[in-house]
């Protein structure tokens, strides 16, 4: 998958596990996940997939903070979650939100099998054990578009590793080095 990162994403990783300010910078990624996605789904989905996405995306902020402490990288953590995603929006067939092509979706998986099965994660079940005990709300599918998908966001050819974007432009196989002067009120919400 091909990812941007920039200081605001190691800011983010960083802020993220701190005390207070970690569960504001928490709620600021949701909010502008739900809000990117949403910008993504056709104008008469959006609202009745809102709660979903918002409660799905807030899910999976858990997974990449488990995902950075079993050892992953900044750039596969935060892969993992888009690629939960994604397997989100293929079963509702939401296919123009998709960031790959369907026929991605299974080598995605693959990638990152180890993780994924540790933690319960499938196709058919995007949050595994990360899934809340009463479960997120659900929204209204689209099956019909996976019959003849249309990807108007997403970006094929990327399924073998971890490609990511720098600020100026240089496409980065398996993501960048940390820097050391990462300042964790560079994260949004903070």
């Amino acid at each position: 998958m091909k990812l941007r990162q920039n200081v605001r994403h190691w800011a983010a990783k960083q802020a993220l596990t701190m005390p207070v300010v970690g569960e504001r910078v928490n709620d600021r990624l949701v909010d502008m996940h739900t809000d990117i996605f949403l910008d993504k789904a056709d104008e008469a989905h959006r609202e009745e997939r809102r709660q979903h996405l918002h409660e799905f995306f807030e899910v999976t902020m858990d997974s990449y903070v488990r995902a950075l402490e079993d050892g992953l990288s900044e750039a596969e953590a935060r892969e993992i979650t888009h690629v939960q995603a994604n397997f989100d929006f293929y079963n509702h067939g939401w296919t123009e939100m998709m960031e790959f092509p369907v026929d991605e979706v299974e080598p995605h998986y693959e990638r990152h099998r180890d993780f994924f099965e540790r933690y319960g994660i499938t196709i058919d079940d995007p949050l595994g054990e990360f899934r809340p005990p009463a479960g997120i709300t659900e929204a209204p599918s689209t099956p019909e578009k996976l019959e003849a998908p249309e990807h108007p966001h997403a970006e094929g050819g990327f399924a073998d590793d971890v490609y990511v974007e720098t600020d100026d432009g240089e496409l980065v196989v398996g993501g960048g080095e940390e820097p050391e002067d990462v300042d964790p009120e560079n994260a949004p919400g903070v």
